[in-house]
């Protein structure tokens, strides 16, 4: 059996994960160093996996040194095979990291002298003897400088290397779902200090569980996230069907297959890691979902059994040409192009990935269910709005808590589309307000798990509750002028409309907008008359 460092193990691995991320210079900049902290516990769970594996074929054919080299030999024997020989062949692979303890290192390369150089040349040999690595493992520099100062000097990077070394995380140790649940917890709370940027790699979890729990995924399903960030959202889709498939007692099952796309890199590489170390496979593409879908069939997207979705509210970078530029359908005739904002945009494009029979869940600032509504003036996005309710393909909204999100105070709303509404459901919306269905944290609030179940479950009856939930007739939304709000038709308080001042701000910043836009045309106008 491997040597191995066990101390610490009596700390909690949620504590220990988070005590080895603030051994660079404590808990405030710890975020700052996701991208040197994540790829090493990575790496940790890599390296004692190995070990396992090594151990069961050591087992078999009678030593350590004889199942390196069998593996070394057929690299198909092993997950993920790591070209890290301590010269001790008993010792743990992680020693090769920890002290340079490598049997092909020559004597006049000594690592701990250059720490940062020989971890970054180690990372790279596992990506290059791993394709499924190649850009995950191997995109960060642990000897980069900027301005000619080390970002991450090698007394850093060395207490960094000894926190992680505190715990085993093989297979014995740490069961996958234990240690992808405290990588998620790593994350969340780099998200906690990643300001304005947490809300690109992450959705906070008891939401991700809520979506995951209205969209109800069988074995052998297709889920997808177009804008997936670090892939929680997959994650908790799978998570859900095991939780699901235990209750039936049915083992074994087909997992579901898990789609992803993310534009920004480092994101990327978080996203495979995280489904890697849940130990569930999947097919994350890089790129700009909205420009460029990688998913395609022929000229069309590829379509899937579930969409899930947070893509960046309010997005203005989209414009009317590339709309009009699309060579997949995405944006029918009736709805289009939804103005500045790109919210139903997104809508439309995860309406074309799903297959006849689909369903989405999506998750949109609140504005996007109610501006436009009320005006006099024709509005874009109340008019794909319109398309999507006439068309009968939202079966419900969910209006959400305050101050979940990590770059928003504001609420925010899940949006379920279904391709094929049960004919008892169609015509009709189901609306629930969970406003007042959270708890108090510091720096986010959190839906409680009570709360998430209570949530998913009315949403799956469609159960009416007073001042909770309605279900709502076409007709009625209509009359809105097709707002589709919760709060607009479920009021929490005792006697006047509660609605959220977020909202109520949105509706006026958008108003202001569209009285900008009527008064330049009104300045064209008079100009060209010579007024």
């Amino acid at each position: 059996m491997a040597n191995v460092t066990n101390g610490n193990n009596g700390k909690s691995l949620e504590s220990w994960i988070w005590d080895a991320a603030c051994s660079i210079r404590g808990a405030k900049d710890a975020p700052k160093y996701k991208e040197f902290i994540l790829p090493l516990i990575f790496t940790k769970r890599l390296c004692d996996v190995f070990d396992d594996e090594l151990d069961r074929i050591a087992k078999e054919v009678g030593s350590r040194a004889k199942a390196f080299n069998l593996v070394r030999r057929d690299k198909k024997l092993v997950r993920f095979y790591l070209p890290l020989t301590p010269k001790n062949p008993d010792d743990a692979v992680w020693s090769v990291i920890r002290t340079g303890n490598d049997s092909e290192r020559k004597p006049d390369d000594p690592y701990l002298t250059k720490l940062g150089e020989g971890l970054t040349t180690y990372l790279r040999a596992i990506a290059d003897a791993n394709p499924l690595l190649k850009g995950i493992i191997d995109r960060v520099d642990f000897n980069a400088t900027t301005h000619g100062v080390r970002d991450l000097d090698d007394d850093r990077l060395s207490n960094l290397i000894e926190a992680i070394s505190a715990k085993r995380l093989g297979l014995a140790d740490v069961e996958a779902d234990i240690i992808g649940r405290s990588y998620e917890y790593l994350i969340r709370k780099f998200a906690e200090g990643g300001g304005q940027s947490a809300g690109e790699f992450y959705t906070p979890a008891e939401v991700g569980l809520v979506m995951a729990r209205i969209m109800d995924a069988e074995p052998g399903m297709e889920i997808d996230d177009p804008c997936c960030g670090s892939a929680g959202l997959l994650i908790k889709c799978e998570l859900m069907l095991h939780e699901k498939m235990s209750l039936r007692s049915r083992k074994p099952f087909a997992s579901c297959r898990l789609y992803g796309q993310e534009s920004e890199p480092g994101t990327w590489a978080m996203a495979n890691m995280n489904m890697i170390i849940h130990d569930m496979e999947g097919e994350i593409q890089i790129g700009d979902t909205f420009r460029k879908p990688k998913f395609r069939e022929g000229n069309r997207l590829r379509t899937f059994d579930r969409v899930v979705a947070n893509p960046m509210w309010n997005q203005t970078e989209f414009k009317e040409k590339d709309y009009d530029a699309d060579e997949f359908n995405r944006f029918p005739k009736g709805a289009g192009f939804p103005g500045g904002k790109a919210d139903w945009g997104w809508m439309q494009h995860i309406l074309a990935s799903l297959k006849p029979e689909g369903r989405a869940a999506v998750v949109l600032d609140t504005g996007a269910a109610s501006r436009g509504s009320g005006n006099a003036n024709t509005n874009k996005e109340k008019e794909v709005r319109r398309w999507f309710v006439e068309q009968d393909l939202i079966e419900g909204v969910l209006y959400l808590p305050d101050n979940l999100f990590y770059n928003t105070t504001a609420p925010g709303i899940i949006i379920v589309l279904n391709r094929a509404k049960p004919a008892e459901r169609r015509g009709r919306l189901f609306l629930l307000n969970a406003s007042r269905d959270f708890v108090k944290g510091d720096p986010k609030n959190y839906i409680p798990a009570d709360a998430v179940l209570r949530i998913a479950d009315t949403f799956a009856a469609w159960r009416e509750e007073e001042k909770y939930s309605r279900i709502v007739a076409r007709e009625e939304i209509a009359k809105n002028d097709f707002n589709i709000s919760p709060s607009r038709y479920i009021h929490t308080g005792e006697s006047e409309e509660y609605r959220p001042l977020a909202e109520i701000v949105e509706e006026l910043n958008a108003l202001e907008e569209e009285a900008r836009e009527t008064n330049a045309a009104l300045r064209k106008i008079l100009a060209r008359m010579g007024v």
